[in-house]
């Protein structure tokens, strides 16, 4: 087995560690934030996703000997941003996230439910999750109406380094942040003596509470669009770059660890998609036989990544939070665009899939439960009823 490993899975093993972090880490905290976590439970739950997801992505790519990459669902913590904080806070949320896991086991074990979830219309699926990214990818150009100085470097960062080599964009952004950061915010007294103490990796166990509004507003939305944004996506990757993989026993697996990492904060783990290309691709290794080291080696890396949480969390919060949105917001541009794109292409669902991208996009709440659902329900009947009037024309 070591004998496949080579310096370019190496190399691309540890280079997509630090992409998919680095890319979406801002989204993590925000959305785990936003459901009424502390800066505490944040960085725990980020240390949790990280590590359960390197974990996952080392024992699954050994097993099968596939280059299968996972990780955290950054369109899920997107959905966290815009869910607010349920009634019962954290713990509630928490809950919903523990459901979510189980669900996604159910859909890796049970066929039907997979299937069922492959089932909903595209349009919807894709309405929704650009309904759901819309508000953050707003920070970016928020974070220049709060202060110019500190958010013009960070888009132009980010925007000259996408004309050139889109991958490296947000790193490029996030780069730009932490300079930000170091030349641009009046530190308080003794901060950096704070931030080194918190290199301990961060736990924070939280005891989960339900509520069927969190259930139906945060675990139902989250289990679709990890499993439509991520899991479906992630197979495909696999599928384009010659693999043949079993689906269910891989989303079984990504249940299992989400469910090991919400007890601590963390929302979802899943099959990496963007990333997935990268340790699959030629680039990895010319033999595809041996390519899975690079996915053992990013697994490894997100291991080590996780344990830092601590002082990424303590590092972003000496900023002004309109700044780390505005790098979360960032990540999230190319995935509303092909979202958009994709919801909108087919006339015959137009008006359905405006109708869930407005609601969600709106942020409506009815009995505690949240827009992201009310707008799938919604657009579903809306496409439903058209249906029925073009059958009876």
């Amino acid at each position: 087995m070591l004998k496949d490993l080579s310096a370019q899975s190496l190399f691309m093993g540890l280079l997509t560690a630090f992409v998919g972090f680095a890319s979406s880490f801002a989204v993590v905290l925000q959305g785990l934030k936003g459901v009424g976590a502390t800066d505490l439970e944040a960085a725990s739950g980020l240390m949790a996703l990280s590590v359960s997801m390197g974990v996952c992505g080392v024992v699954l790519s050994l097993v099968t000997r596939l280059p299968v990459s996972i990780a955290w669902s950054t369109p899920g913590a997107a959905l966290l941003v815009t869910a607010g904080v349920p009634e019962g806070g954290f713990p509630v949320a928490v809950g919903a996230f523990l459901v979510c896991g189980i669900l996604i086991v159910v859909a890796g074990l049970f066929r039907p439910l997979g299937r069922a979830v492959a089932a909903i219309p595209a349009p919807l699926a894709n309405a929704m999750l650009s309904g759901v990214i819309l508000g953050l990818c707003f920070a970016p150009f928020k974070a220049i109406a709060f202060d110019p100085r500190l958010g013009l470097p960070i888009l132009a960062a980010w925007a000259v380094v996408a004309a050139f080599k889109r991958l490296y964009a947000v790193p490029a952004a996030l780069a730009a942040f932490a300079l930000v950061i170091a030349f641009g915010v009046d530190l308080p007294e003794g901060a950096m003596a704070s931030w080194a103490a918190s290199l301990a990796p961060p736990v924070e166990l939280v005891m989960p509470a339900f509520t069927v509004p969190s259930l139906i507003s945060i675990a139902l939305p989250l289990f679709i669009v990890t499993m439509a944004s991520q899991n479906i996506p992630g197979i495909a990757v696999l599928k384009v770059n010659h693999y043949n993989p079993m689906p269910g026993p891989l989303f079984a697996a990504t249940g299992l660890f989400s469910l090991f990492s919400a007890p601590f904060g963390g929302h979802a783990v899943n099959l990496a998609a963007i990333t997935a290309a990268m340790c699959a691709g030629e680039d990895a290794h010319p033999d595809p036989k041996k390519r899975y080291w690079a996915a053992v080696v990013c697994g490894l890396g997100y291991v080590v990544l996780g344990l830092l949480a601590g002082a990424v969390t303590a590092f972003v919060s000496l900023a002004p939070p309109i700044l780390i949105q505005a790098v979360a917001g960032l990540a999230l541009i190319a995935a509303f665009s092909g979202s958009a794109v994709a919801a909108f292409k087919e006339v015959e669902t137009r008006e359905a899939a405006a109708v869930t991208f407005l609601i969600t996009a709106s942020g409506v709440s009815f009995g505690g439960i949240s827009g992201a659902f009310w707008g799938l329900v919604a657009g579903g009947l809306m496409m439903a009823l058209m249906q029925l009037a073009k059958g009876r024309r």
